[in-house]
């Protein structure tokens, strides 16, 4: 008589039991992801040279989005932020914005401050503002008295940006977030 035992037949990688696993652990990952990107933070990409020199065309960034909820950002703080004329397709279509659309510029004034442009310089509650980052500013801007619960942006690029010299101060409510890390171009890594 043969006593020869049937070997048991392996468990494989992908059994029932373990697949359900991993499956509950790639969707435990993908809605954390998500919630991430959609209350954390999230990557951005820059398609203009509005901020140029600070930032180039294709330069990729991670945008904060905790603290715009709680405080307004500091001065020569880069924010994302939804155009304030998001609603209005004649302008988004002049700027070749999506309705989707979001716009990186420097914080210049917040509530309270009055902003005006003459002789090519950025003036704030009448002192003139070093800003190694931009060059001359043209045409002059009479001055702006920045509501509460709004900033004054301004892009780098003066007299390529499309900002709140064109549109106004932008709404707190509208800050997407704020840039703190460029991780796109590897030669160009760090702080915008």
């Amino acid at each position: 008589m043969s006593t020869s035992a049937t070997p048991a037949e392996p468990h494989t990688a992908w059994d029932a039991g373990h697949a359900r696993a991993q499956i509950r652990t790639w969707a435990i990952a993908i809605a954390f992801a998500l919630l991430g990107r959609a209350v954390i933070a999230e990557s951005r990409w820059i398609p203009t040279e509005s901020m140029v020199p600070a930032l180039s065309v294709g330069d990729r960034l991670i945008v904060e989005k905790v603290t715009p909820h709680f405080t307004l950002p500091r001065h020569g703080a880069i924010v994302v932020f939804r155009p304030v004329w998001s609603h209005d397709a004649t302008l988004l279509q002049r700027y070749g914005l999506a309705d989707d659309s979001a716009l990186v510029k420097r914080v210049i004034g917040l509530p309270g401050e009055t902003i005006a442009v003459h002789d090519g310089q950025v003036w704030r509650n009448g002192v003139v503002l070093t800003e190694p980052y931009a060059g001359l500013t043209r045409p002059d801007m009479a001055p702006v008295t920045v509501p509460a619960a709004h900033v004054f942006v301004m892009g780098d690029n003066r007299n390529q940006s499309a900002d709140s010299r064109v549109f106004g101060p932008v709404p707190a409510d509208h800050l997407i977030g704020r840039a703190v890390w460029r991780f796109w171009p590897p030669g160009r890594l760090g702080t915008p």
